[in-house]
């Protein structure tokens, strides 16, 4: 199965996650895109490049792996969670689903207290149970894809 492994990749340990993440679905015998690894240097990109290299690496993809951590989840996976629930609504088969990792504690503590969605966005929350579910841990991961 291909995976598209969505997170933010803004600095040094957010990029590192996502490599030990791909590492780990890898091993699993997943076949993994993950946008960094598609340009030599992500300071000289382009606003074009990025879109089409990210919405090809989507359109290939049988399921999306969404990393949520952080104080919010990040625009630009939030974004390719919106199109990838689009993607399994409306394209047929092949795309299998959504499978959204969160290990932030901020969110754990919300979600505890009951707050509705998690403390997340409610439409990121809904795009994701559309055709997935949320996750807290790597093996949980693993395990989730393998019932797609």
């Amino acid at each position: 199965m291909r995976l598209y492994v969505a997170g933010p990749l803004f600095s040094e340990a957010e990029r590192t996650w996502l490599d030990l993440l791909a590492a780990r679905l890898r091993a699993e015998g997943f076949d993994c895109f993950v946008p960094h690894e598609n340009f030599s240097e992500l300071a000289d990109v382009t606003v074009e490049q990025v879109y089409r290299v990210d919405a090809e690496g989507l359109r290939s993809a049988n399921a999306l792996v969404a990393w949520l951590d952080g104080a919010m989840v990040d625009d630009g996976t939030a974004c390719e969670i919106g199109m990838f629930a689009e993607l399994v609504r409306s394209g047929g088969e092949n795309y299998r689903g959504i499978v959204a990792i969160s290990t932030d504690l901020r969110l754990e503590r919300r979600r505890q207290q009951n707050v509705v969605g998690g403390g997340m966005n409610l439409f990121v929350s809904g795009a994701i149970e559309s055709c997935g579910r949320i996750v807290h841990s790597i093996a949980d991961v693993v395990a989730a894809l393998r019932e797609l």
